[in-house]
């Protein structure tokens, strides 16, 4: 049986008829696993999850808005909610900032170097994350390899505090998450044509505006997604932040994770997880919406 004519070079797809859609050429029923999972594994939990959060106590014998309300009128978990966002945020500008001319060295290289380059920046997605935290801890005490090698050199005359701190946290997740940044930014980068930046030379323009007015507009949507990549992991990472942290910084993760385990108040750690998944989906939207408006400037 033949599905369509067949030419010297094979057989060529039948075409579709009229009013037949791209669904049918393609049978939605293969996606049918997929949407399985994802109803089981992901949908049904989110419905428990948000029909928990509307028990007004943590016997959960009434419904109400207690939950909800005892979060957003608390400055104190509104406090956590805050440094959550303003710790995903300084990890991501980081991440950017180390990242970009990573991006640019490895869509530059000569193919032996590029090759190298990138297992570097794919190692750490190659390795526990678990041993990743703890060789940052090594990295950043008191007689860390960063603490010894100032000693040395004698800019300091005692070890600084490096571990347990906001900058010791950042660091180590701006490095945790760096492949996560660099990986859309080449893809970004390597679908520009080179051209354009042999026309803005031949038109007179430096290196650095050629930079900044033909190269840093095209891969905007690589930056954008390495943004919403970085940022949504930065604050999840539970395990950085708990190890790093040491216990002395307090982030949403943890906080919804002693209302649960210590405490047992599961409608209150339910409420605090909605909140989260709401002002992290606000500010993912955010960067889209920013995303697609400097796309739209920089096609204009």
């Amino acid at each position: 049986m033949s599905a369509g004519p067949a030419t010297a070079a094979g057989p060529v797809a039948a075409p579709l008829r009229p009013g037949r859609t791209w669904t049918a050429a393609y049978d939605i029923r293969l996606a049918l696993p997929l949407g399985a999972f994802f109803l089981v594994f992901f949908l049904a939990p989110l419905a428990l999850l948000v029909l928990v959060s509307f028990y007004a106590d943590p016997a959960m014998t009434r419904f109400g808005l207690d939950q909800y309300a005892r979060f957003l009128l608390d400055p104190f978990s509104l406090r956590v909610l805050g440094a959550t966002l303003w710790l995903g945020v300084e990890v991501t500008a980081l991440t950017l900032l180390l990242g970009l001319p990573l991006a640019l060295l490895l869509t530059w290289a000569p193919g032996r170097l590029r090759g190298l380059l990138t297992l570097i920046v794919l190692l750490p997605l190659l390795t526990s994350v678990v041993v990743r935290t703890f060789a940052w801890i090594v990295i950043l005490g008191r007689q860390g390899i960063v603490n010894a090698a100032l000693l040395g050199l004698g800019l300091t005359d005692a070890p600084l505090k490096l571990l347990y701190t906001e900058g010791g946290l950042v660091l180590a997740l701006a490095q945790v998450q760096l492949p996560l940044m660099v990986l859309p930014l080449v893809t970004a980068l390597s679908r520009i044509d080179p051209n354009l930046a042999d026309a803005s030379a031949a038109l007179g323009a430096g290196a650095w505006r050629t930079f900044l007015r033909v190269t840093l507009p095209l891969c905007l949507p690589g930056i954008v997604a390495g943004c919403l990549l970085t940022f949504a992991a930065a604050i999840t990472a539970f395990i950085t932040q708990s190890l790093i942290g040491g216990g002395q910084m307090l982030f949403m993760p943890m906080y919804l994770y002693q209302q649960a385990s210590s405490l047992n108040n599961w409608p209150f750690a339910a409420a605090i997880a909605i909140v989260f998944l709401v002002a992290v989906l606000a500010c993912v939207a955010l960067l889209n919406l920013a995303g697609r408006l400097s796309g739209g400037r920089a096609r204009a």
